[in-house]
């Protein structure tokens, strides 16, 4: 239990005290610790593992650059450079087993490269003054980032802020013994979906790709999970994704905030990964419940799903303008894509009989995806629902089929 260290970033000149406690905490509880101060203008009252001109240079420049741009923003964007390729380089030397940063709203721009430099499964630990506010864009948030807000933490240590940066030090320390890793030599299988209540197919897919040898993980289609399937994906973590709810796609070009970003449905294709797609819940976009209803979904079908999330049944113009972005994302793929279209429904609630069904508003969805997909994709259509079981069955014979040619790797 003490061989466990943690990197410990932060602007030492004028956050030291708050520093020490942080890495005082972590070695009362048997851990250790290895510094690195990411200042400009100051210095530590003591030298730290890693100085600010260790930062600077090891991102190809040079504190006195910073001090010399006369920027604030530009001089930390060279300190996060530097930051993020050194905390990269030692955790991959084995220096460190988890990282915690220490900020305000500059050391949480910081913070939020660093994150993202370093492997799922590193913990990694964020205290920061605007901990969950609308100024961190969802996208800069690395998969397994954890956040804790600093409060009461602005100027010196007290009582309030010292109990969130002692939780913050033992949630660190707690992630690195407890943490599993993904296990690098067995390969993963990337799946969107959301809840067995919308889309069934996880329940048969999943074990059977198991039983090929192959591991899956299953991403919540609600914003964040495509962002981190996203991410993944374009890190080549995946030897296949099963890409079967891009709701999130829909979100995003009818202005949802609940959006995996633009590059969602592209990441997997610029890796060379293969891909099986569907276009699973194509039909509606998710809005947040809690928000007046924006203008543009007045005298639509809406549903609250819950008290955070409404869904927006869309019409048969805004599904067409949906299809036309899949064969757009799909065209930037550089290897195999094969897109699956059940013609009788993409989600349980549109089957025929259920409150959703729209039959043509489906076929116009399908006929306009038929005919702008790239010549890059292969299109498949069956008939059945993509509850059904022969949906299921068609991706493991696409699948089983690339495996066996080689264009999947086991």
């Amino acid at each position: 239990m003490s061989d466990k260290t943690v990197l410990v970033i932060g602007t030492y000149d004028t956050k030291d005290d708050e520093l020490g406690f942080l890495a005082s905490v972590i070695r009362d509880q048997g851990g250790k610790v290895v510094t690195m101060d990411v200042s400009v203008l100051g210095d530590p009252s003591e030298p730290t593992d890693y100085s600010k001109h260790d930062v600077a240079e090891e991102g190809g420049s040079s504190v006195q650059a910073a001090i010399d741009s006369g920027d604030e923003n530009h001089a930390m964007q060279i300190m996060a450079k530097g930051a993020s390729l050194l905390a990269a380089r030692l955790y991959a030397e084995g220096i460190f087993d988890g990282m915690i940063v220490l900020g305000g709203t500059m050391g949480t721009d910081l913070a939020l490269d660093v994150a993202s430099a370093l492997p799922l499964g590193v913990p990694k630990y964020i205290v920061s003054t605007v901990s969950f506010s609308p100024l961190i864009p969802a996208e800069r948030l690395a998969a397994d980032t954890q956040m804790i807000l600093w409060a009461g933490g602005l100027y010196g240590l007290n009582s309030v802020c010292r109990a969130s940066l002692s939780q913050a030090a033992g949630a660190v320390l707690g992630a690195a013994r407890a943490v599993q890793k993904p296990d690098p030599d067995k390969p993963l299988i990337g799946m969107m979906s959301l809840g067995t209540s919308a889309l069934k197919y996880v329940i048969p897919l999943k074990p059977a790709l198991e039983e090929r040898g192959f591991e899956v993980a299953v991403f919540h289609a609600t914003g964040m999970g495509g962002r981190a399937f996203e991410s993944l994906a374009g890190q080549g973590a995946f030897a296949c994704v099963f890409d079967f709810c891009t709701q999130e796609l829909g979100n995003h070009i009818h202005g949802s905030n609940i959006s995996a970003g633009a590059g969602r449905l592209t990441n997997a294709g610029l890796t060379g990964t293969p891909q099986i797609v569907a276009p699973g819940c194509y039909d509606l976009v998710d809005i947040v419940g809690w928000q007046p209803l924006p203008e543009k979904w007045s005298g639509h079908i809406s549903h609250a799903h819950n008290r955070l999330l409404t869904s927006i049944v869309l019409n048969t113009e805004e599904r067409k303008a949906v299809a036309a972005a899949h064969c757009e994302q799909l065209a930037k793929a550089k290897g195999p894509v094969a897109v699956i279209l059940p013609q009788d429904g993409l989600g349980e609630w549109d089957r025929e009989g259920a409150d959703l069904h729209d039959r043509e508003g489906l076929e116009a969805f399908l006929s306009e995806l038929e005919t702008k997909l790239p010549p890059n994709v292969t299109a498949h259509r069956i008939g059945c629902h993509i509850n059904d079981a022969a949906f299921a069955d068609k991706a493991l014979e696409i699948f089983d089929a690339w495996f066996a040619d080689g264009t999947v790797s086991g």
